[in-house]
């Protein structure tokens, strides 16, 4: 019966999606495709990019919330999924709701990146309220440490606002934050089914089914963009799982990737970090140094098209979830 939970936030995403494209466009909602080719040029040699509807994560946030609802009634009505806690879904809720208020807020009329940077943490008030996760952590190397009253009052908070920050700054190119956050919540889902953290496993397949109902229309050449109300609740869904499900390590694991770009970025000063289209079809780094992730690829491949840049990075993504998955089939 839990599947139903994945079906229901899979169509309502769909249907979120398919409603969400012509009103967004009619109320221009819309933001730039900077990595597809110009339409023309207009004077002072400005360019006009393709205007593709923004704020597609309301599909996300909207199908994720429905799923863990589906999951609250199966509990309420036929009692079911008894070993899943109502107070930690309902925690869970609360924190994505407040962390696509963020998003939202951040698209519609814009906040200083400093700002925006540290509202996650904020949004992670509930699981602080409620207490979610255990004290007591395995650090690599040096073993388990009892982290006592910080780890709710500050190691939450901040697990919450850097998964939220590190997804979002790791886009631009389409399908890659959707499809990204899928491979992760999926390799974390199947770890949350080996150790039995039902609680987890809900949020997952809720925010998985959410991601995969939004690919088809985020895919190359997108239809629609999840904005930062999809890129910050992403990152929040996949630090609210791991905590609940006190599985930390795992996230940490399969947030590498964004780390990675987060470095290049810091390094440079967070510049953007699209690339340069060129004749060939393909994006190129556009200075002599990769700012970002994505312009690595570039660079070591001399050029490559976007749809292959989104499978490359995702095939990335892969590899990290196999690894979390494995470290806990070795445990």
């Amino acid at each position: 019966m839990i599947l139903a939970v994945f079906g229901a936030s899979l169509l309502t995403a769909i249907i979120g999606v398919v409603l969400l494209i012509p009103r967004l466009h009619r109320a221009r909602i819309t933001g730039k495709d900077m990595n597809k080719p110009r339409r023309n040029k207009i004077p002072r040699g400005r360019a006009v990019y393709p205007e593709v509807a923004e704020m597609g994560g309301l599909a996300i946030v909207a199908g994720t919330g429905v799923g863990i609802s589906v999951a609250l009634a199966m509990m309420s009505f036929f009692h079911v999924l008894a070993d899943a806690d109502v107070v930690l879904l309902l925690a869970a809720l609360a924190v994505i709701l407040l962390t696509a208020l963020i998003g939202i807020i951040d698209d519609l009329l814009g906040m200083r990146q400093s700002v925006k940077a540290f509202l996650p943490a904020i949004a992670a008030l509930p699981l602080v309220a409620v207490r979610a996760g255990h004290a007591w952590l395995a650090i690599p190397f040096v073993g388990r440490f009892n982290f006592w009253i910080f780890y709710p009052l500050f190691l939450v908070p901040a697990g919450v606002m850097v998964a939220a920050n590190a997804v979002n700054m790791l886009a631009g190119f389409n399908g890659m934050e959707v499809g990204m956050g899928l491979i992760a919540m999926g390799s974390l889902a199947v770890i949350a089914a080996m150790i039995h953290e039902t609680t987890a496993l809900i949020i997952l397949l809720a925010g998985a089914g959410a991601l995969l109902g939004v690919l088809f229309f985020n895919w190359y050449p997108a239809k629609i963009m999840v904005g930062d109300v999809g890129t910050l609740s992403i990152g929040a869904l996949i630090a609210t799982a791991v905590i609940v499900g006190n599985f930390e390590t795992a996230g940490v694991i399969v947030i590498i990737p964004y780390a990675i770009d987060f470095l290049f970025k810091a390094a440079h000063g967070f510049p953007k970090s699209f690339g340069e289209l060129r004749s060939d079809g393909k994006l190129h780094c556009p200075g002599r140094s990769a700012v970002g992730l994505g312009q690595f690829v570039m660079k070591i491949t001399d050029g490559i098209r976007e749809q292959t840049l989104t499978m490359v990075l995702m095939g990335t993504e892969v590899v990290f979830g196999g690894v979390a998955i494995l470290l806990y089939v070795m445990k």
